[in-house]
């Protein structure tokens, strides 16, 4: 037709109009609580980076638990601060570790709760690295029998998903045959399969305590630069058993979370890291952006990217919002 003009913004002009095309919606059935478990009673310290996170104690990790399955909250990760450290990081799989205490009082009082277990040494290590060191470098073999140690342990605590996070080459294949040996055949794994050497995880580092004593992570983690290493890294993980993948950061690594997502048909999973919160907390803080506008669109375009589910430290003020 002759001076047709095609209008989209006819579906723009309310915010009913707006709600009823979207595309892309965010629920509480998307969010993971990444909480950080540490020793003593009565805890909660907030971490200096990170406003409106805390260090909790078990019985305070509890409260903060229930206070978000309250909120419609389903999912929650466990990262854990121990009494004490080694060069072999032996509390990560130590029955009475600190992770394992905090899982069976969560499993406990909040049963409904499903608790991802980060399964990773850096927290609990002298050296904060993710595995054995020797000759001044990770040993990568060496470390997958402590991994598979610390999944078990996890697991017999009751964690519903154990989530590798130390990018070694065969951890998810090891995890998987001993948590198959333990009698654990059910439990899933949640693999960190892509996961990027990142200046974004500064805040995590005060908060779990975990920067590494020399040296830094790029020989084991991901070079920032590459996005078909990722598809490699995913498929090798898919192979070895993992039932979910994720993609660590989120919001940099959009277009890798795209291309994971089109590839396989695993549930897919991205972290909004520590990083990614602190910077949208301190320019919110100082007048420069609308936090929680941009803290919905920011999660909103993870999810449009692809992910199922995401972890964000944001999830009890996404919900109160939506």
């Amino acid at each position: 037709m002759a001076g047709l003009i095609h209008r989209p913004r006819r579906l723009r002009g309310s915010p009913g109009l707006r709600a009823l095309v979207r595309e892309t919606r965010l629920d509480a059935g998307d969010l993971i609580y990444p909480l950080f478990v540490c020793p003593g009673e009565g805890v909660r310290r907030e971490v200096g980076s990170m406003p409106g996170v805390f260090n909790l104690s078990v019985d305070e990790l509890v409260k903060e638990a229930e206070s978000a399955y309250g909120l419609g909250i389903g999912s929650l990760i466990v990262f854990g601060l121990p009494e004490s450290k080694d060069d072999a990081g032996s509390e990560a799989w130590a029955e009475d570790g600190i992770t394992q205490r905090a899982i069976r009082a969560l499993k406990s009082a909040v049963p409904g709760m499903v608790v991802f277990a980060d399964t990773c040494l850096c927290e609990y290590t002298s050296h904060g690295h993710c595995g054995v060191i020797k000759d001044g470098d990770v040993a990568n073999d060496p470390t997958l029998e402590l991994l598979a140690q610390t999944a078990v342990a996890q697991a017999a605590a009751g964690a519903d998903v154990i989530a590798p996070s130390a990018m070694m080459d065969g951890m998810i294949g090891a995890i998987r045959a001993a948590l198959d040996r333990a009698g654990f055949v059910d439990t899933p794994i949640l693999s960190y399969a892509v996961k990027y050497a990142s200046g974004y995880y500064g805040p995590f580092r005060e908060a779990a305590a975990s920067a590494p004593q020399f040296g830094d992570r790029r020989g084991y983690q991901m070079d920032p630069a590459n996005a078909r290493e990722a598809i490699r890294e995913a498929e090798l993980d898919v192979e070895q058993g993992a039932d979910m993948l994720m993609v660590k950061p989120a919001l940099p690594y959009l277009d890798i979370l795209r291309m994971v997502r089109e590839r396989f048909a695993l549930p897919l999973a991205a972290y909004q890291v520590s990083g990614e919160y602190a910077q949208i907390k301190a320019a919110g803080r100082l007048g420069w952006i609308d936090e929680q506008r941009v803290m919905i669109e920011s999660l909103t375009a993870i999810k449009r990217a692809g992910a199922d589910a995401i972890l964000t430290y944001f999830a009890k003020d996404v919900i109160r919002l939506l």
